[in-house]
């Protein structure tokens, strides 16, 4: 499934009647989540049914399509699947529990097949149901020439700091050639440089949020002082939201392009299978690792696994920084401890690297005990295989046996 964004370009009343859409679709997505905590043993077909009850009830919407108030009610109904779901897996911590929905600066609707009509030039797009907003250019670099009609499955109008898009929902899976390389690569991620590689290899740490925070807190300032309700309050939070997105814009633009190259340079990617939600719980280096964007960068690496044919392994990370990856002893170090220095082989590297190393050990090691005939990872199985790889204890036991043997 391929998504395409494109901007919309249109008049400030057509502007104002997409508001409308997105303040409609979140009305019925939030009285479903409320119908679902009123009655016992909802399911998701019963919010499909309550929307009837709603169009019929408020007269302002049946303006929006019958299938853009399925979509709301299946959004809704997510929400309360993925709370049962952290329950039933008992996530530790919060388990997600659905909430409601409010204004923001952003927002979004969707439509289904009904409800739009696409231009033959795929130019513009006009939204024909009850709002009647008429129709809008896209600007954006993606050609829809390429796909047909019946492909786009999914049609999505989303708000933003700094405008309104359109996104496309296209029927069509995505594989690229890879190249062999003969190269199996651990990737070491950390604040110091974003990660650093089994070679040796070092990426810096962009630090997004940290270059823009003085910009970022003045105009939080600016938000604080002005009144509440009033026209330059929103003009103060429109700015500043604008300030955010393009944070985030180029902390995604560096994750993709980085996970990309990583992928397109190896046949084996090994990377750590690290908590970032119980990591961001150290307030000293909260900021830093959210800005860090670790769990974007993974999300990506996993995704262009699956499209350049390329395994994509995570390894439990447990002593991963504090074994030698030369002899495997334990040689205990401080997070200030950047030099890796073991006493009892006397191997020297960066604490990073001798890192990096051990999760590739860990992850070839996992892939050598794995059945014959299942030894060959598929792209998609590294979510579901964490390899533990071998501990201290259980390289002292196999020691022994094997000087028993002798």
């Amino acid at each position: 499934m391929l998504v395409f964004e494109a901007k919309l370009r249109g008049t400030g009343k057509q502007y104002a009647i997409l508001d409308e859409m997105i303040r409609t679709a979140r009305f019925v997505r939030n009285s479903c989540l409320r119908y679902w905590m009123d009655n016992q043993g909802v399911n998701k077909y019963d919010l499909n049914k309550y929307c009837r009850i709603l169009r019929k009830e408020f007269e302002w919407c049946k303006k929006l399509s019958a299938q853009a108030c399925q979509a709301s009610a299946e959004r809704a109904w997510s929400a309360i699947a993925r709370f049962f779901d952290n329950c039933k897996k008992k996530v530790p911590g919060k388990k997600g529990f659905p909430k409601f929905r409010k204004y923001q600066t952003h927002g979004s609707v969707e439509y289904k097949v009904d409800g739009w009509i696409l231009s033959d030039d795929r130019l513009t797009i006009t939204f024909r149901d009850g709002f009647k907003a008429g129709t809008f250019k896209m600007w954006g670099t993606r050609d829809l020439h390429f796909y047909s009609k019946k492909q786009v499955k999914r049609v999505r109008v989303v708000r933003r700091a700094d405008g309104y898009y359109v996104q496309f929902s296209i029927n069509q899976e995505r594989n690229e050639h890879h190249e062999p390389t003969k190269r199996m690569v651990g990737v070491d991620v950390g604040l110091n440089h974003f990660y650093t590689d089994s070679d040796g290899n070092t990426v810096e740490n962009p630090r997004f949020f940290r270059k823009a925070e003085k910009a970022l807190k003045k105009a939080q300032k600016r938000v604080s002082r002005r009144k509440k309700g009033s026209k330059n309050r929103l003009k103060a939070i429109k700015r500043l939201g604008k300030m955010h997105l393009k944070v985030s814009r180029r902390r995604k633009d560096f994750a993709v392009k980085t996970a990309r190259a990583l992928v397109q340079s190896a046949d084996l990617v090994a990377i750590e299978d690290l908590k970032v939600r119980n990591m961001v719980k150290n307030h000293h280096l909260a900021t830093s690792i959210s800005d860090a964007s670790w769990t974007l960068f993974r999300q990506w690496l996993e995704y262009f696994g699956k499209v350049f044919d390329v395994p994509v392994i995570a390894v439990a990370p447990h002593f991963t920084s504090q074994n030698c990856s030369n002899c495997g002893e334990d040689v205990k170090k401080a997070l200030s401890t950047r030099t890796h220095k073991c006493p009892h082989c006397g191997y020297l590297n960066d604490r990073d690297v001798n890192a990096a190393i051990n999760i590739l050990m860990k992850a070839r090691q996992g892939l050598a005990q794995l059945p014959r005939g299942t030894r060959k990872v598929t792209p998609g199985d590294e979510m579901t295989l964490c390899l533990d790889g071998e501990t201290q204890k259980s390289k002292v036991a196999r020691r022994a046996r094997n000087s028993r043997q002798r």
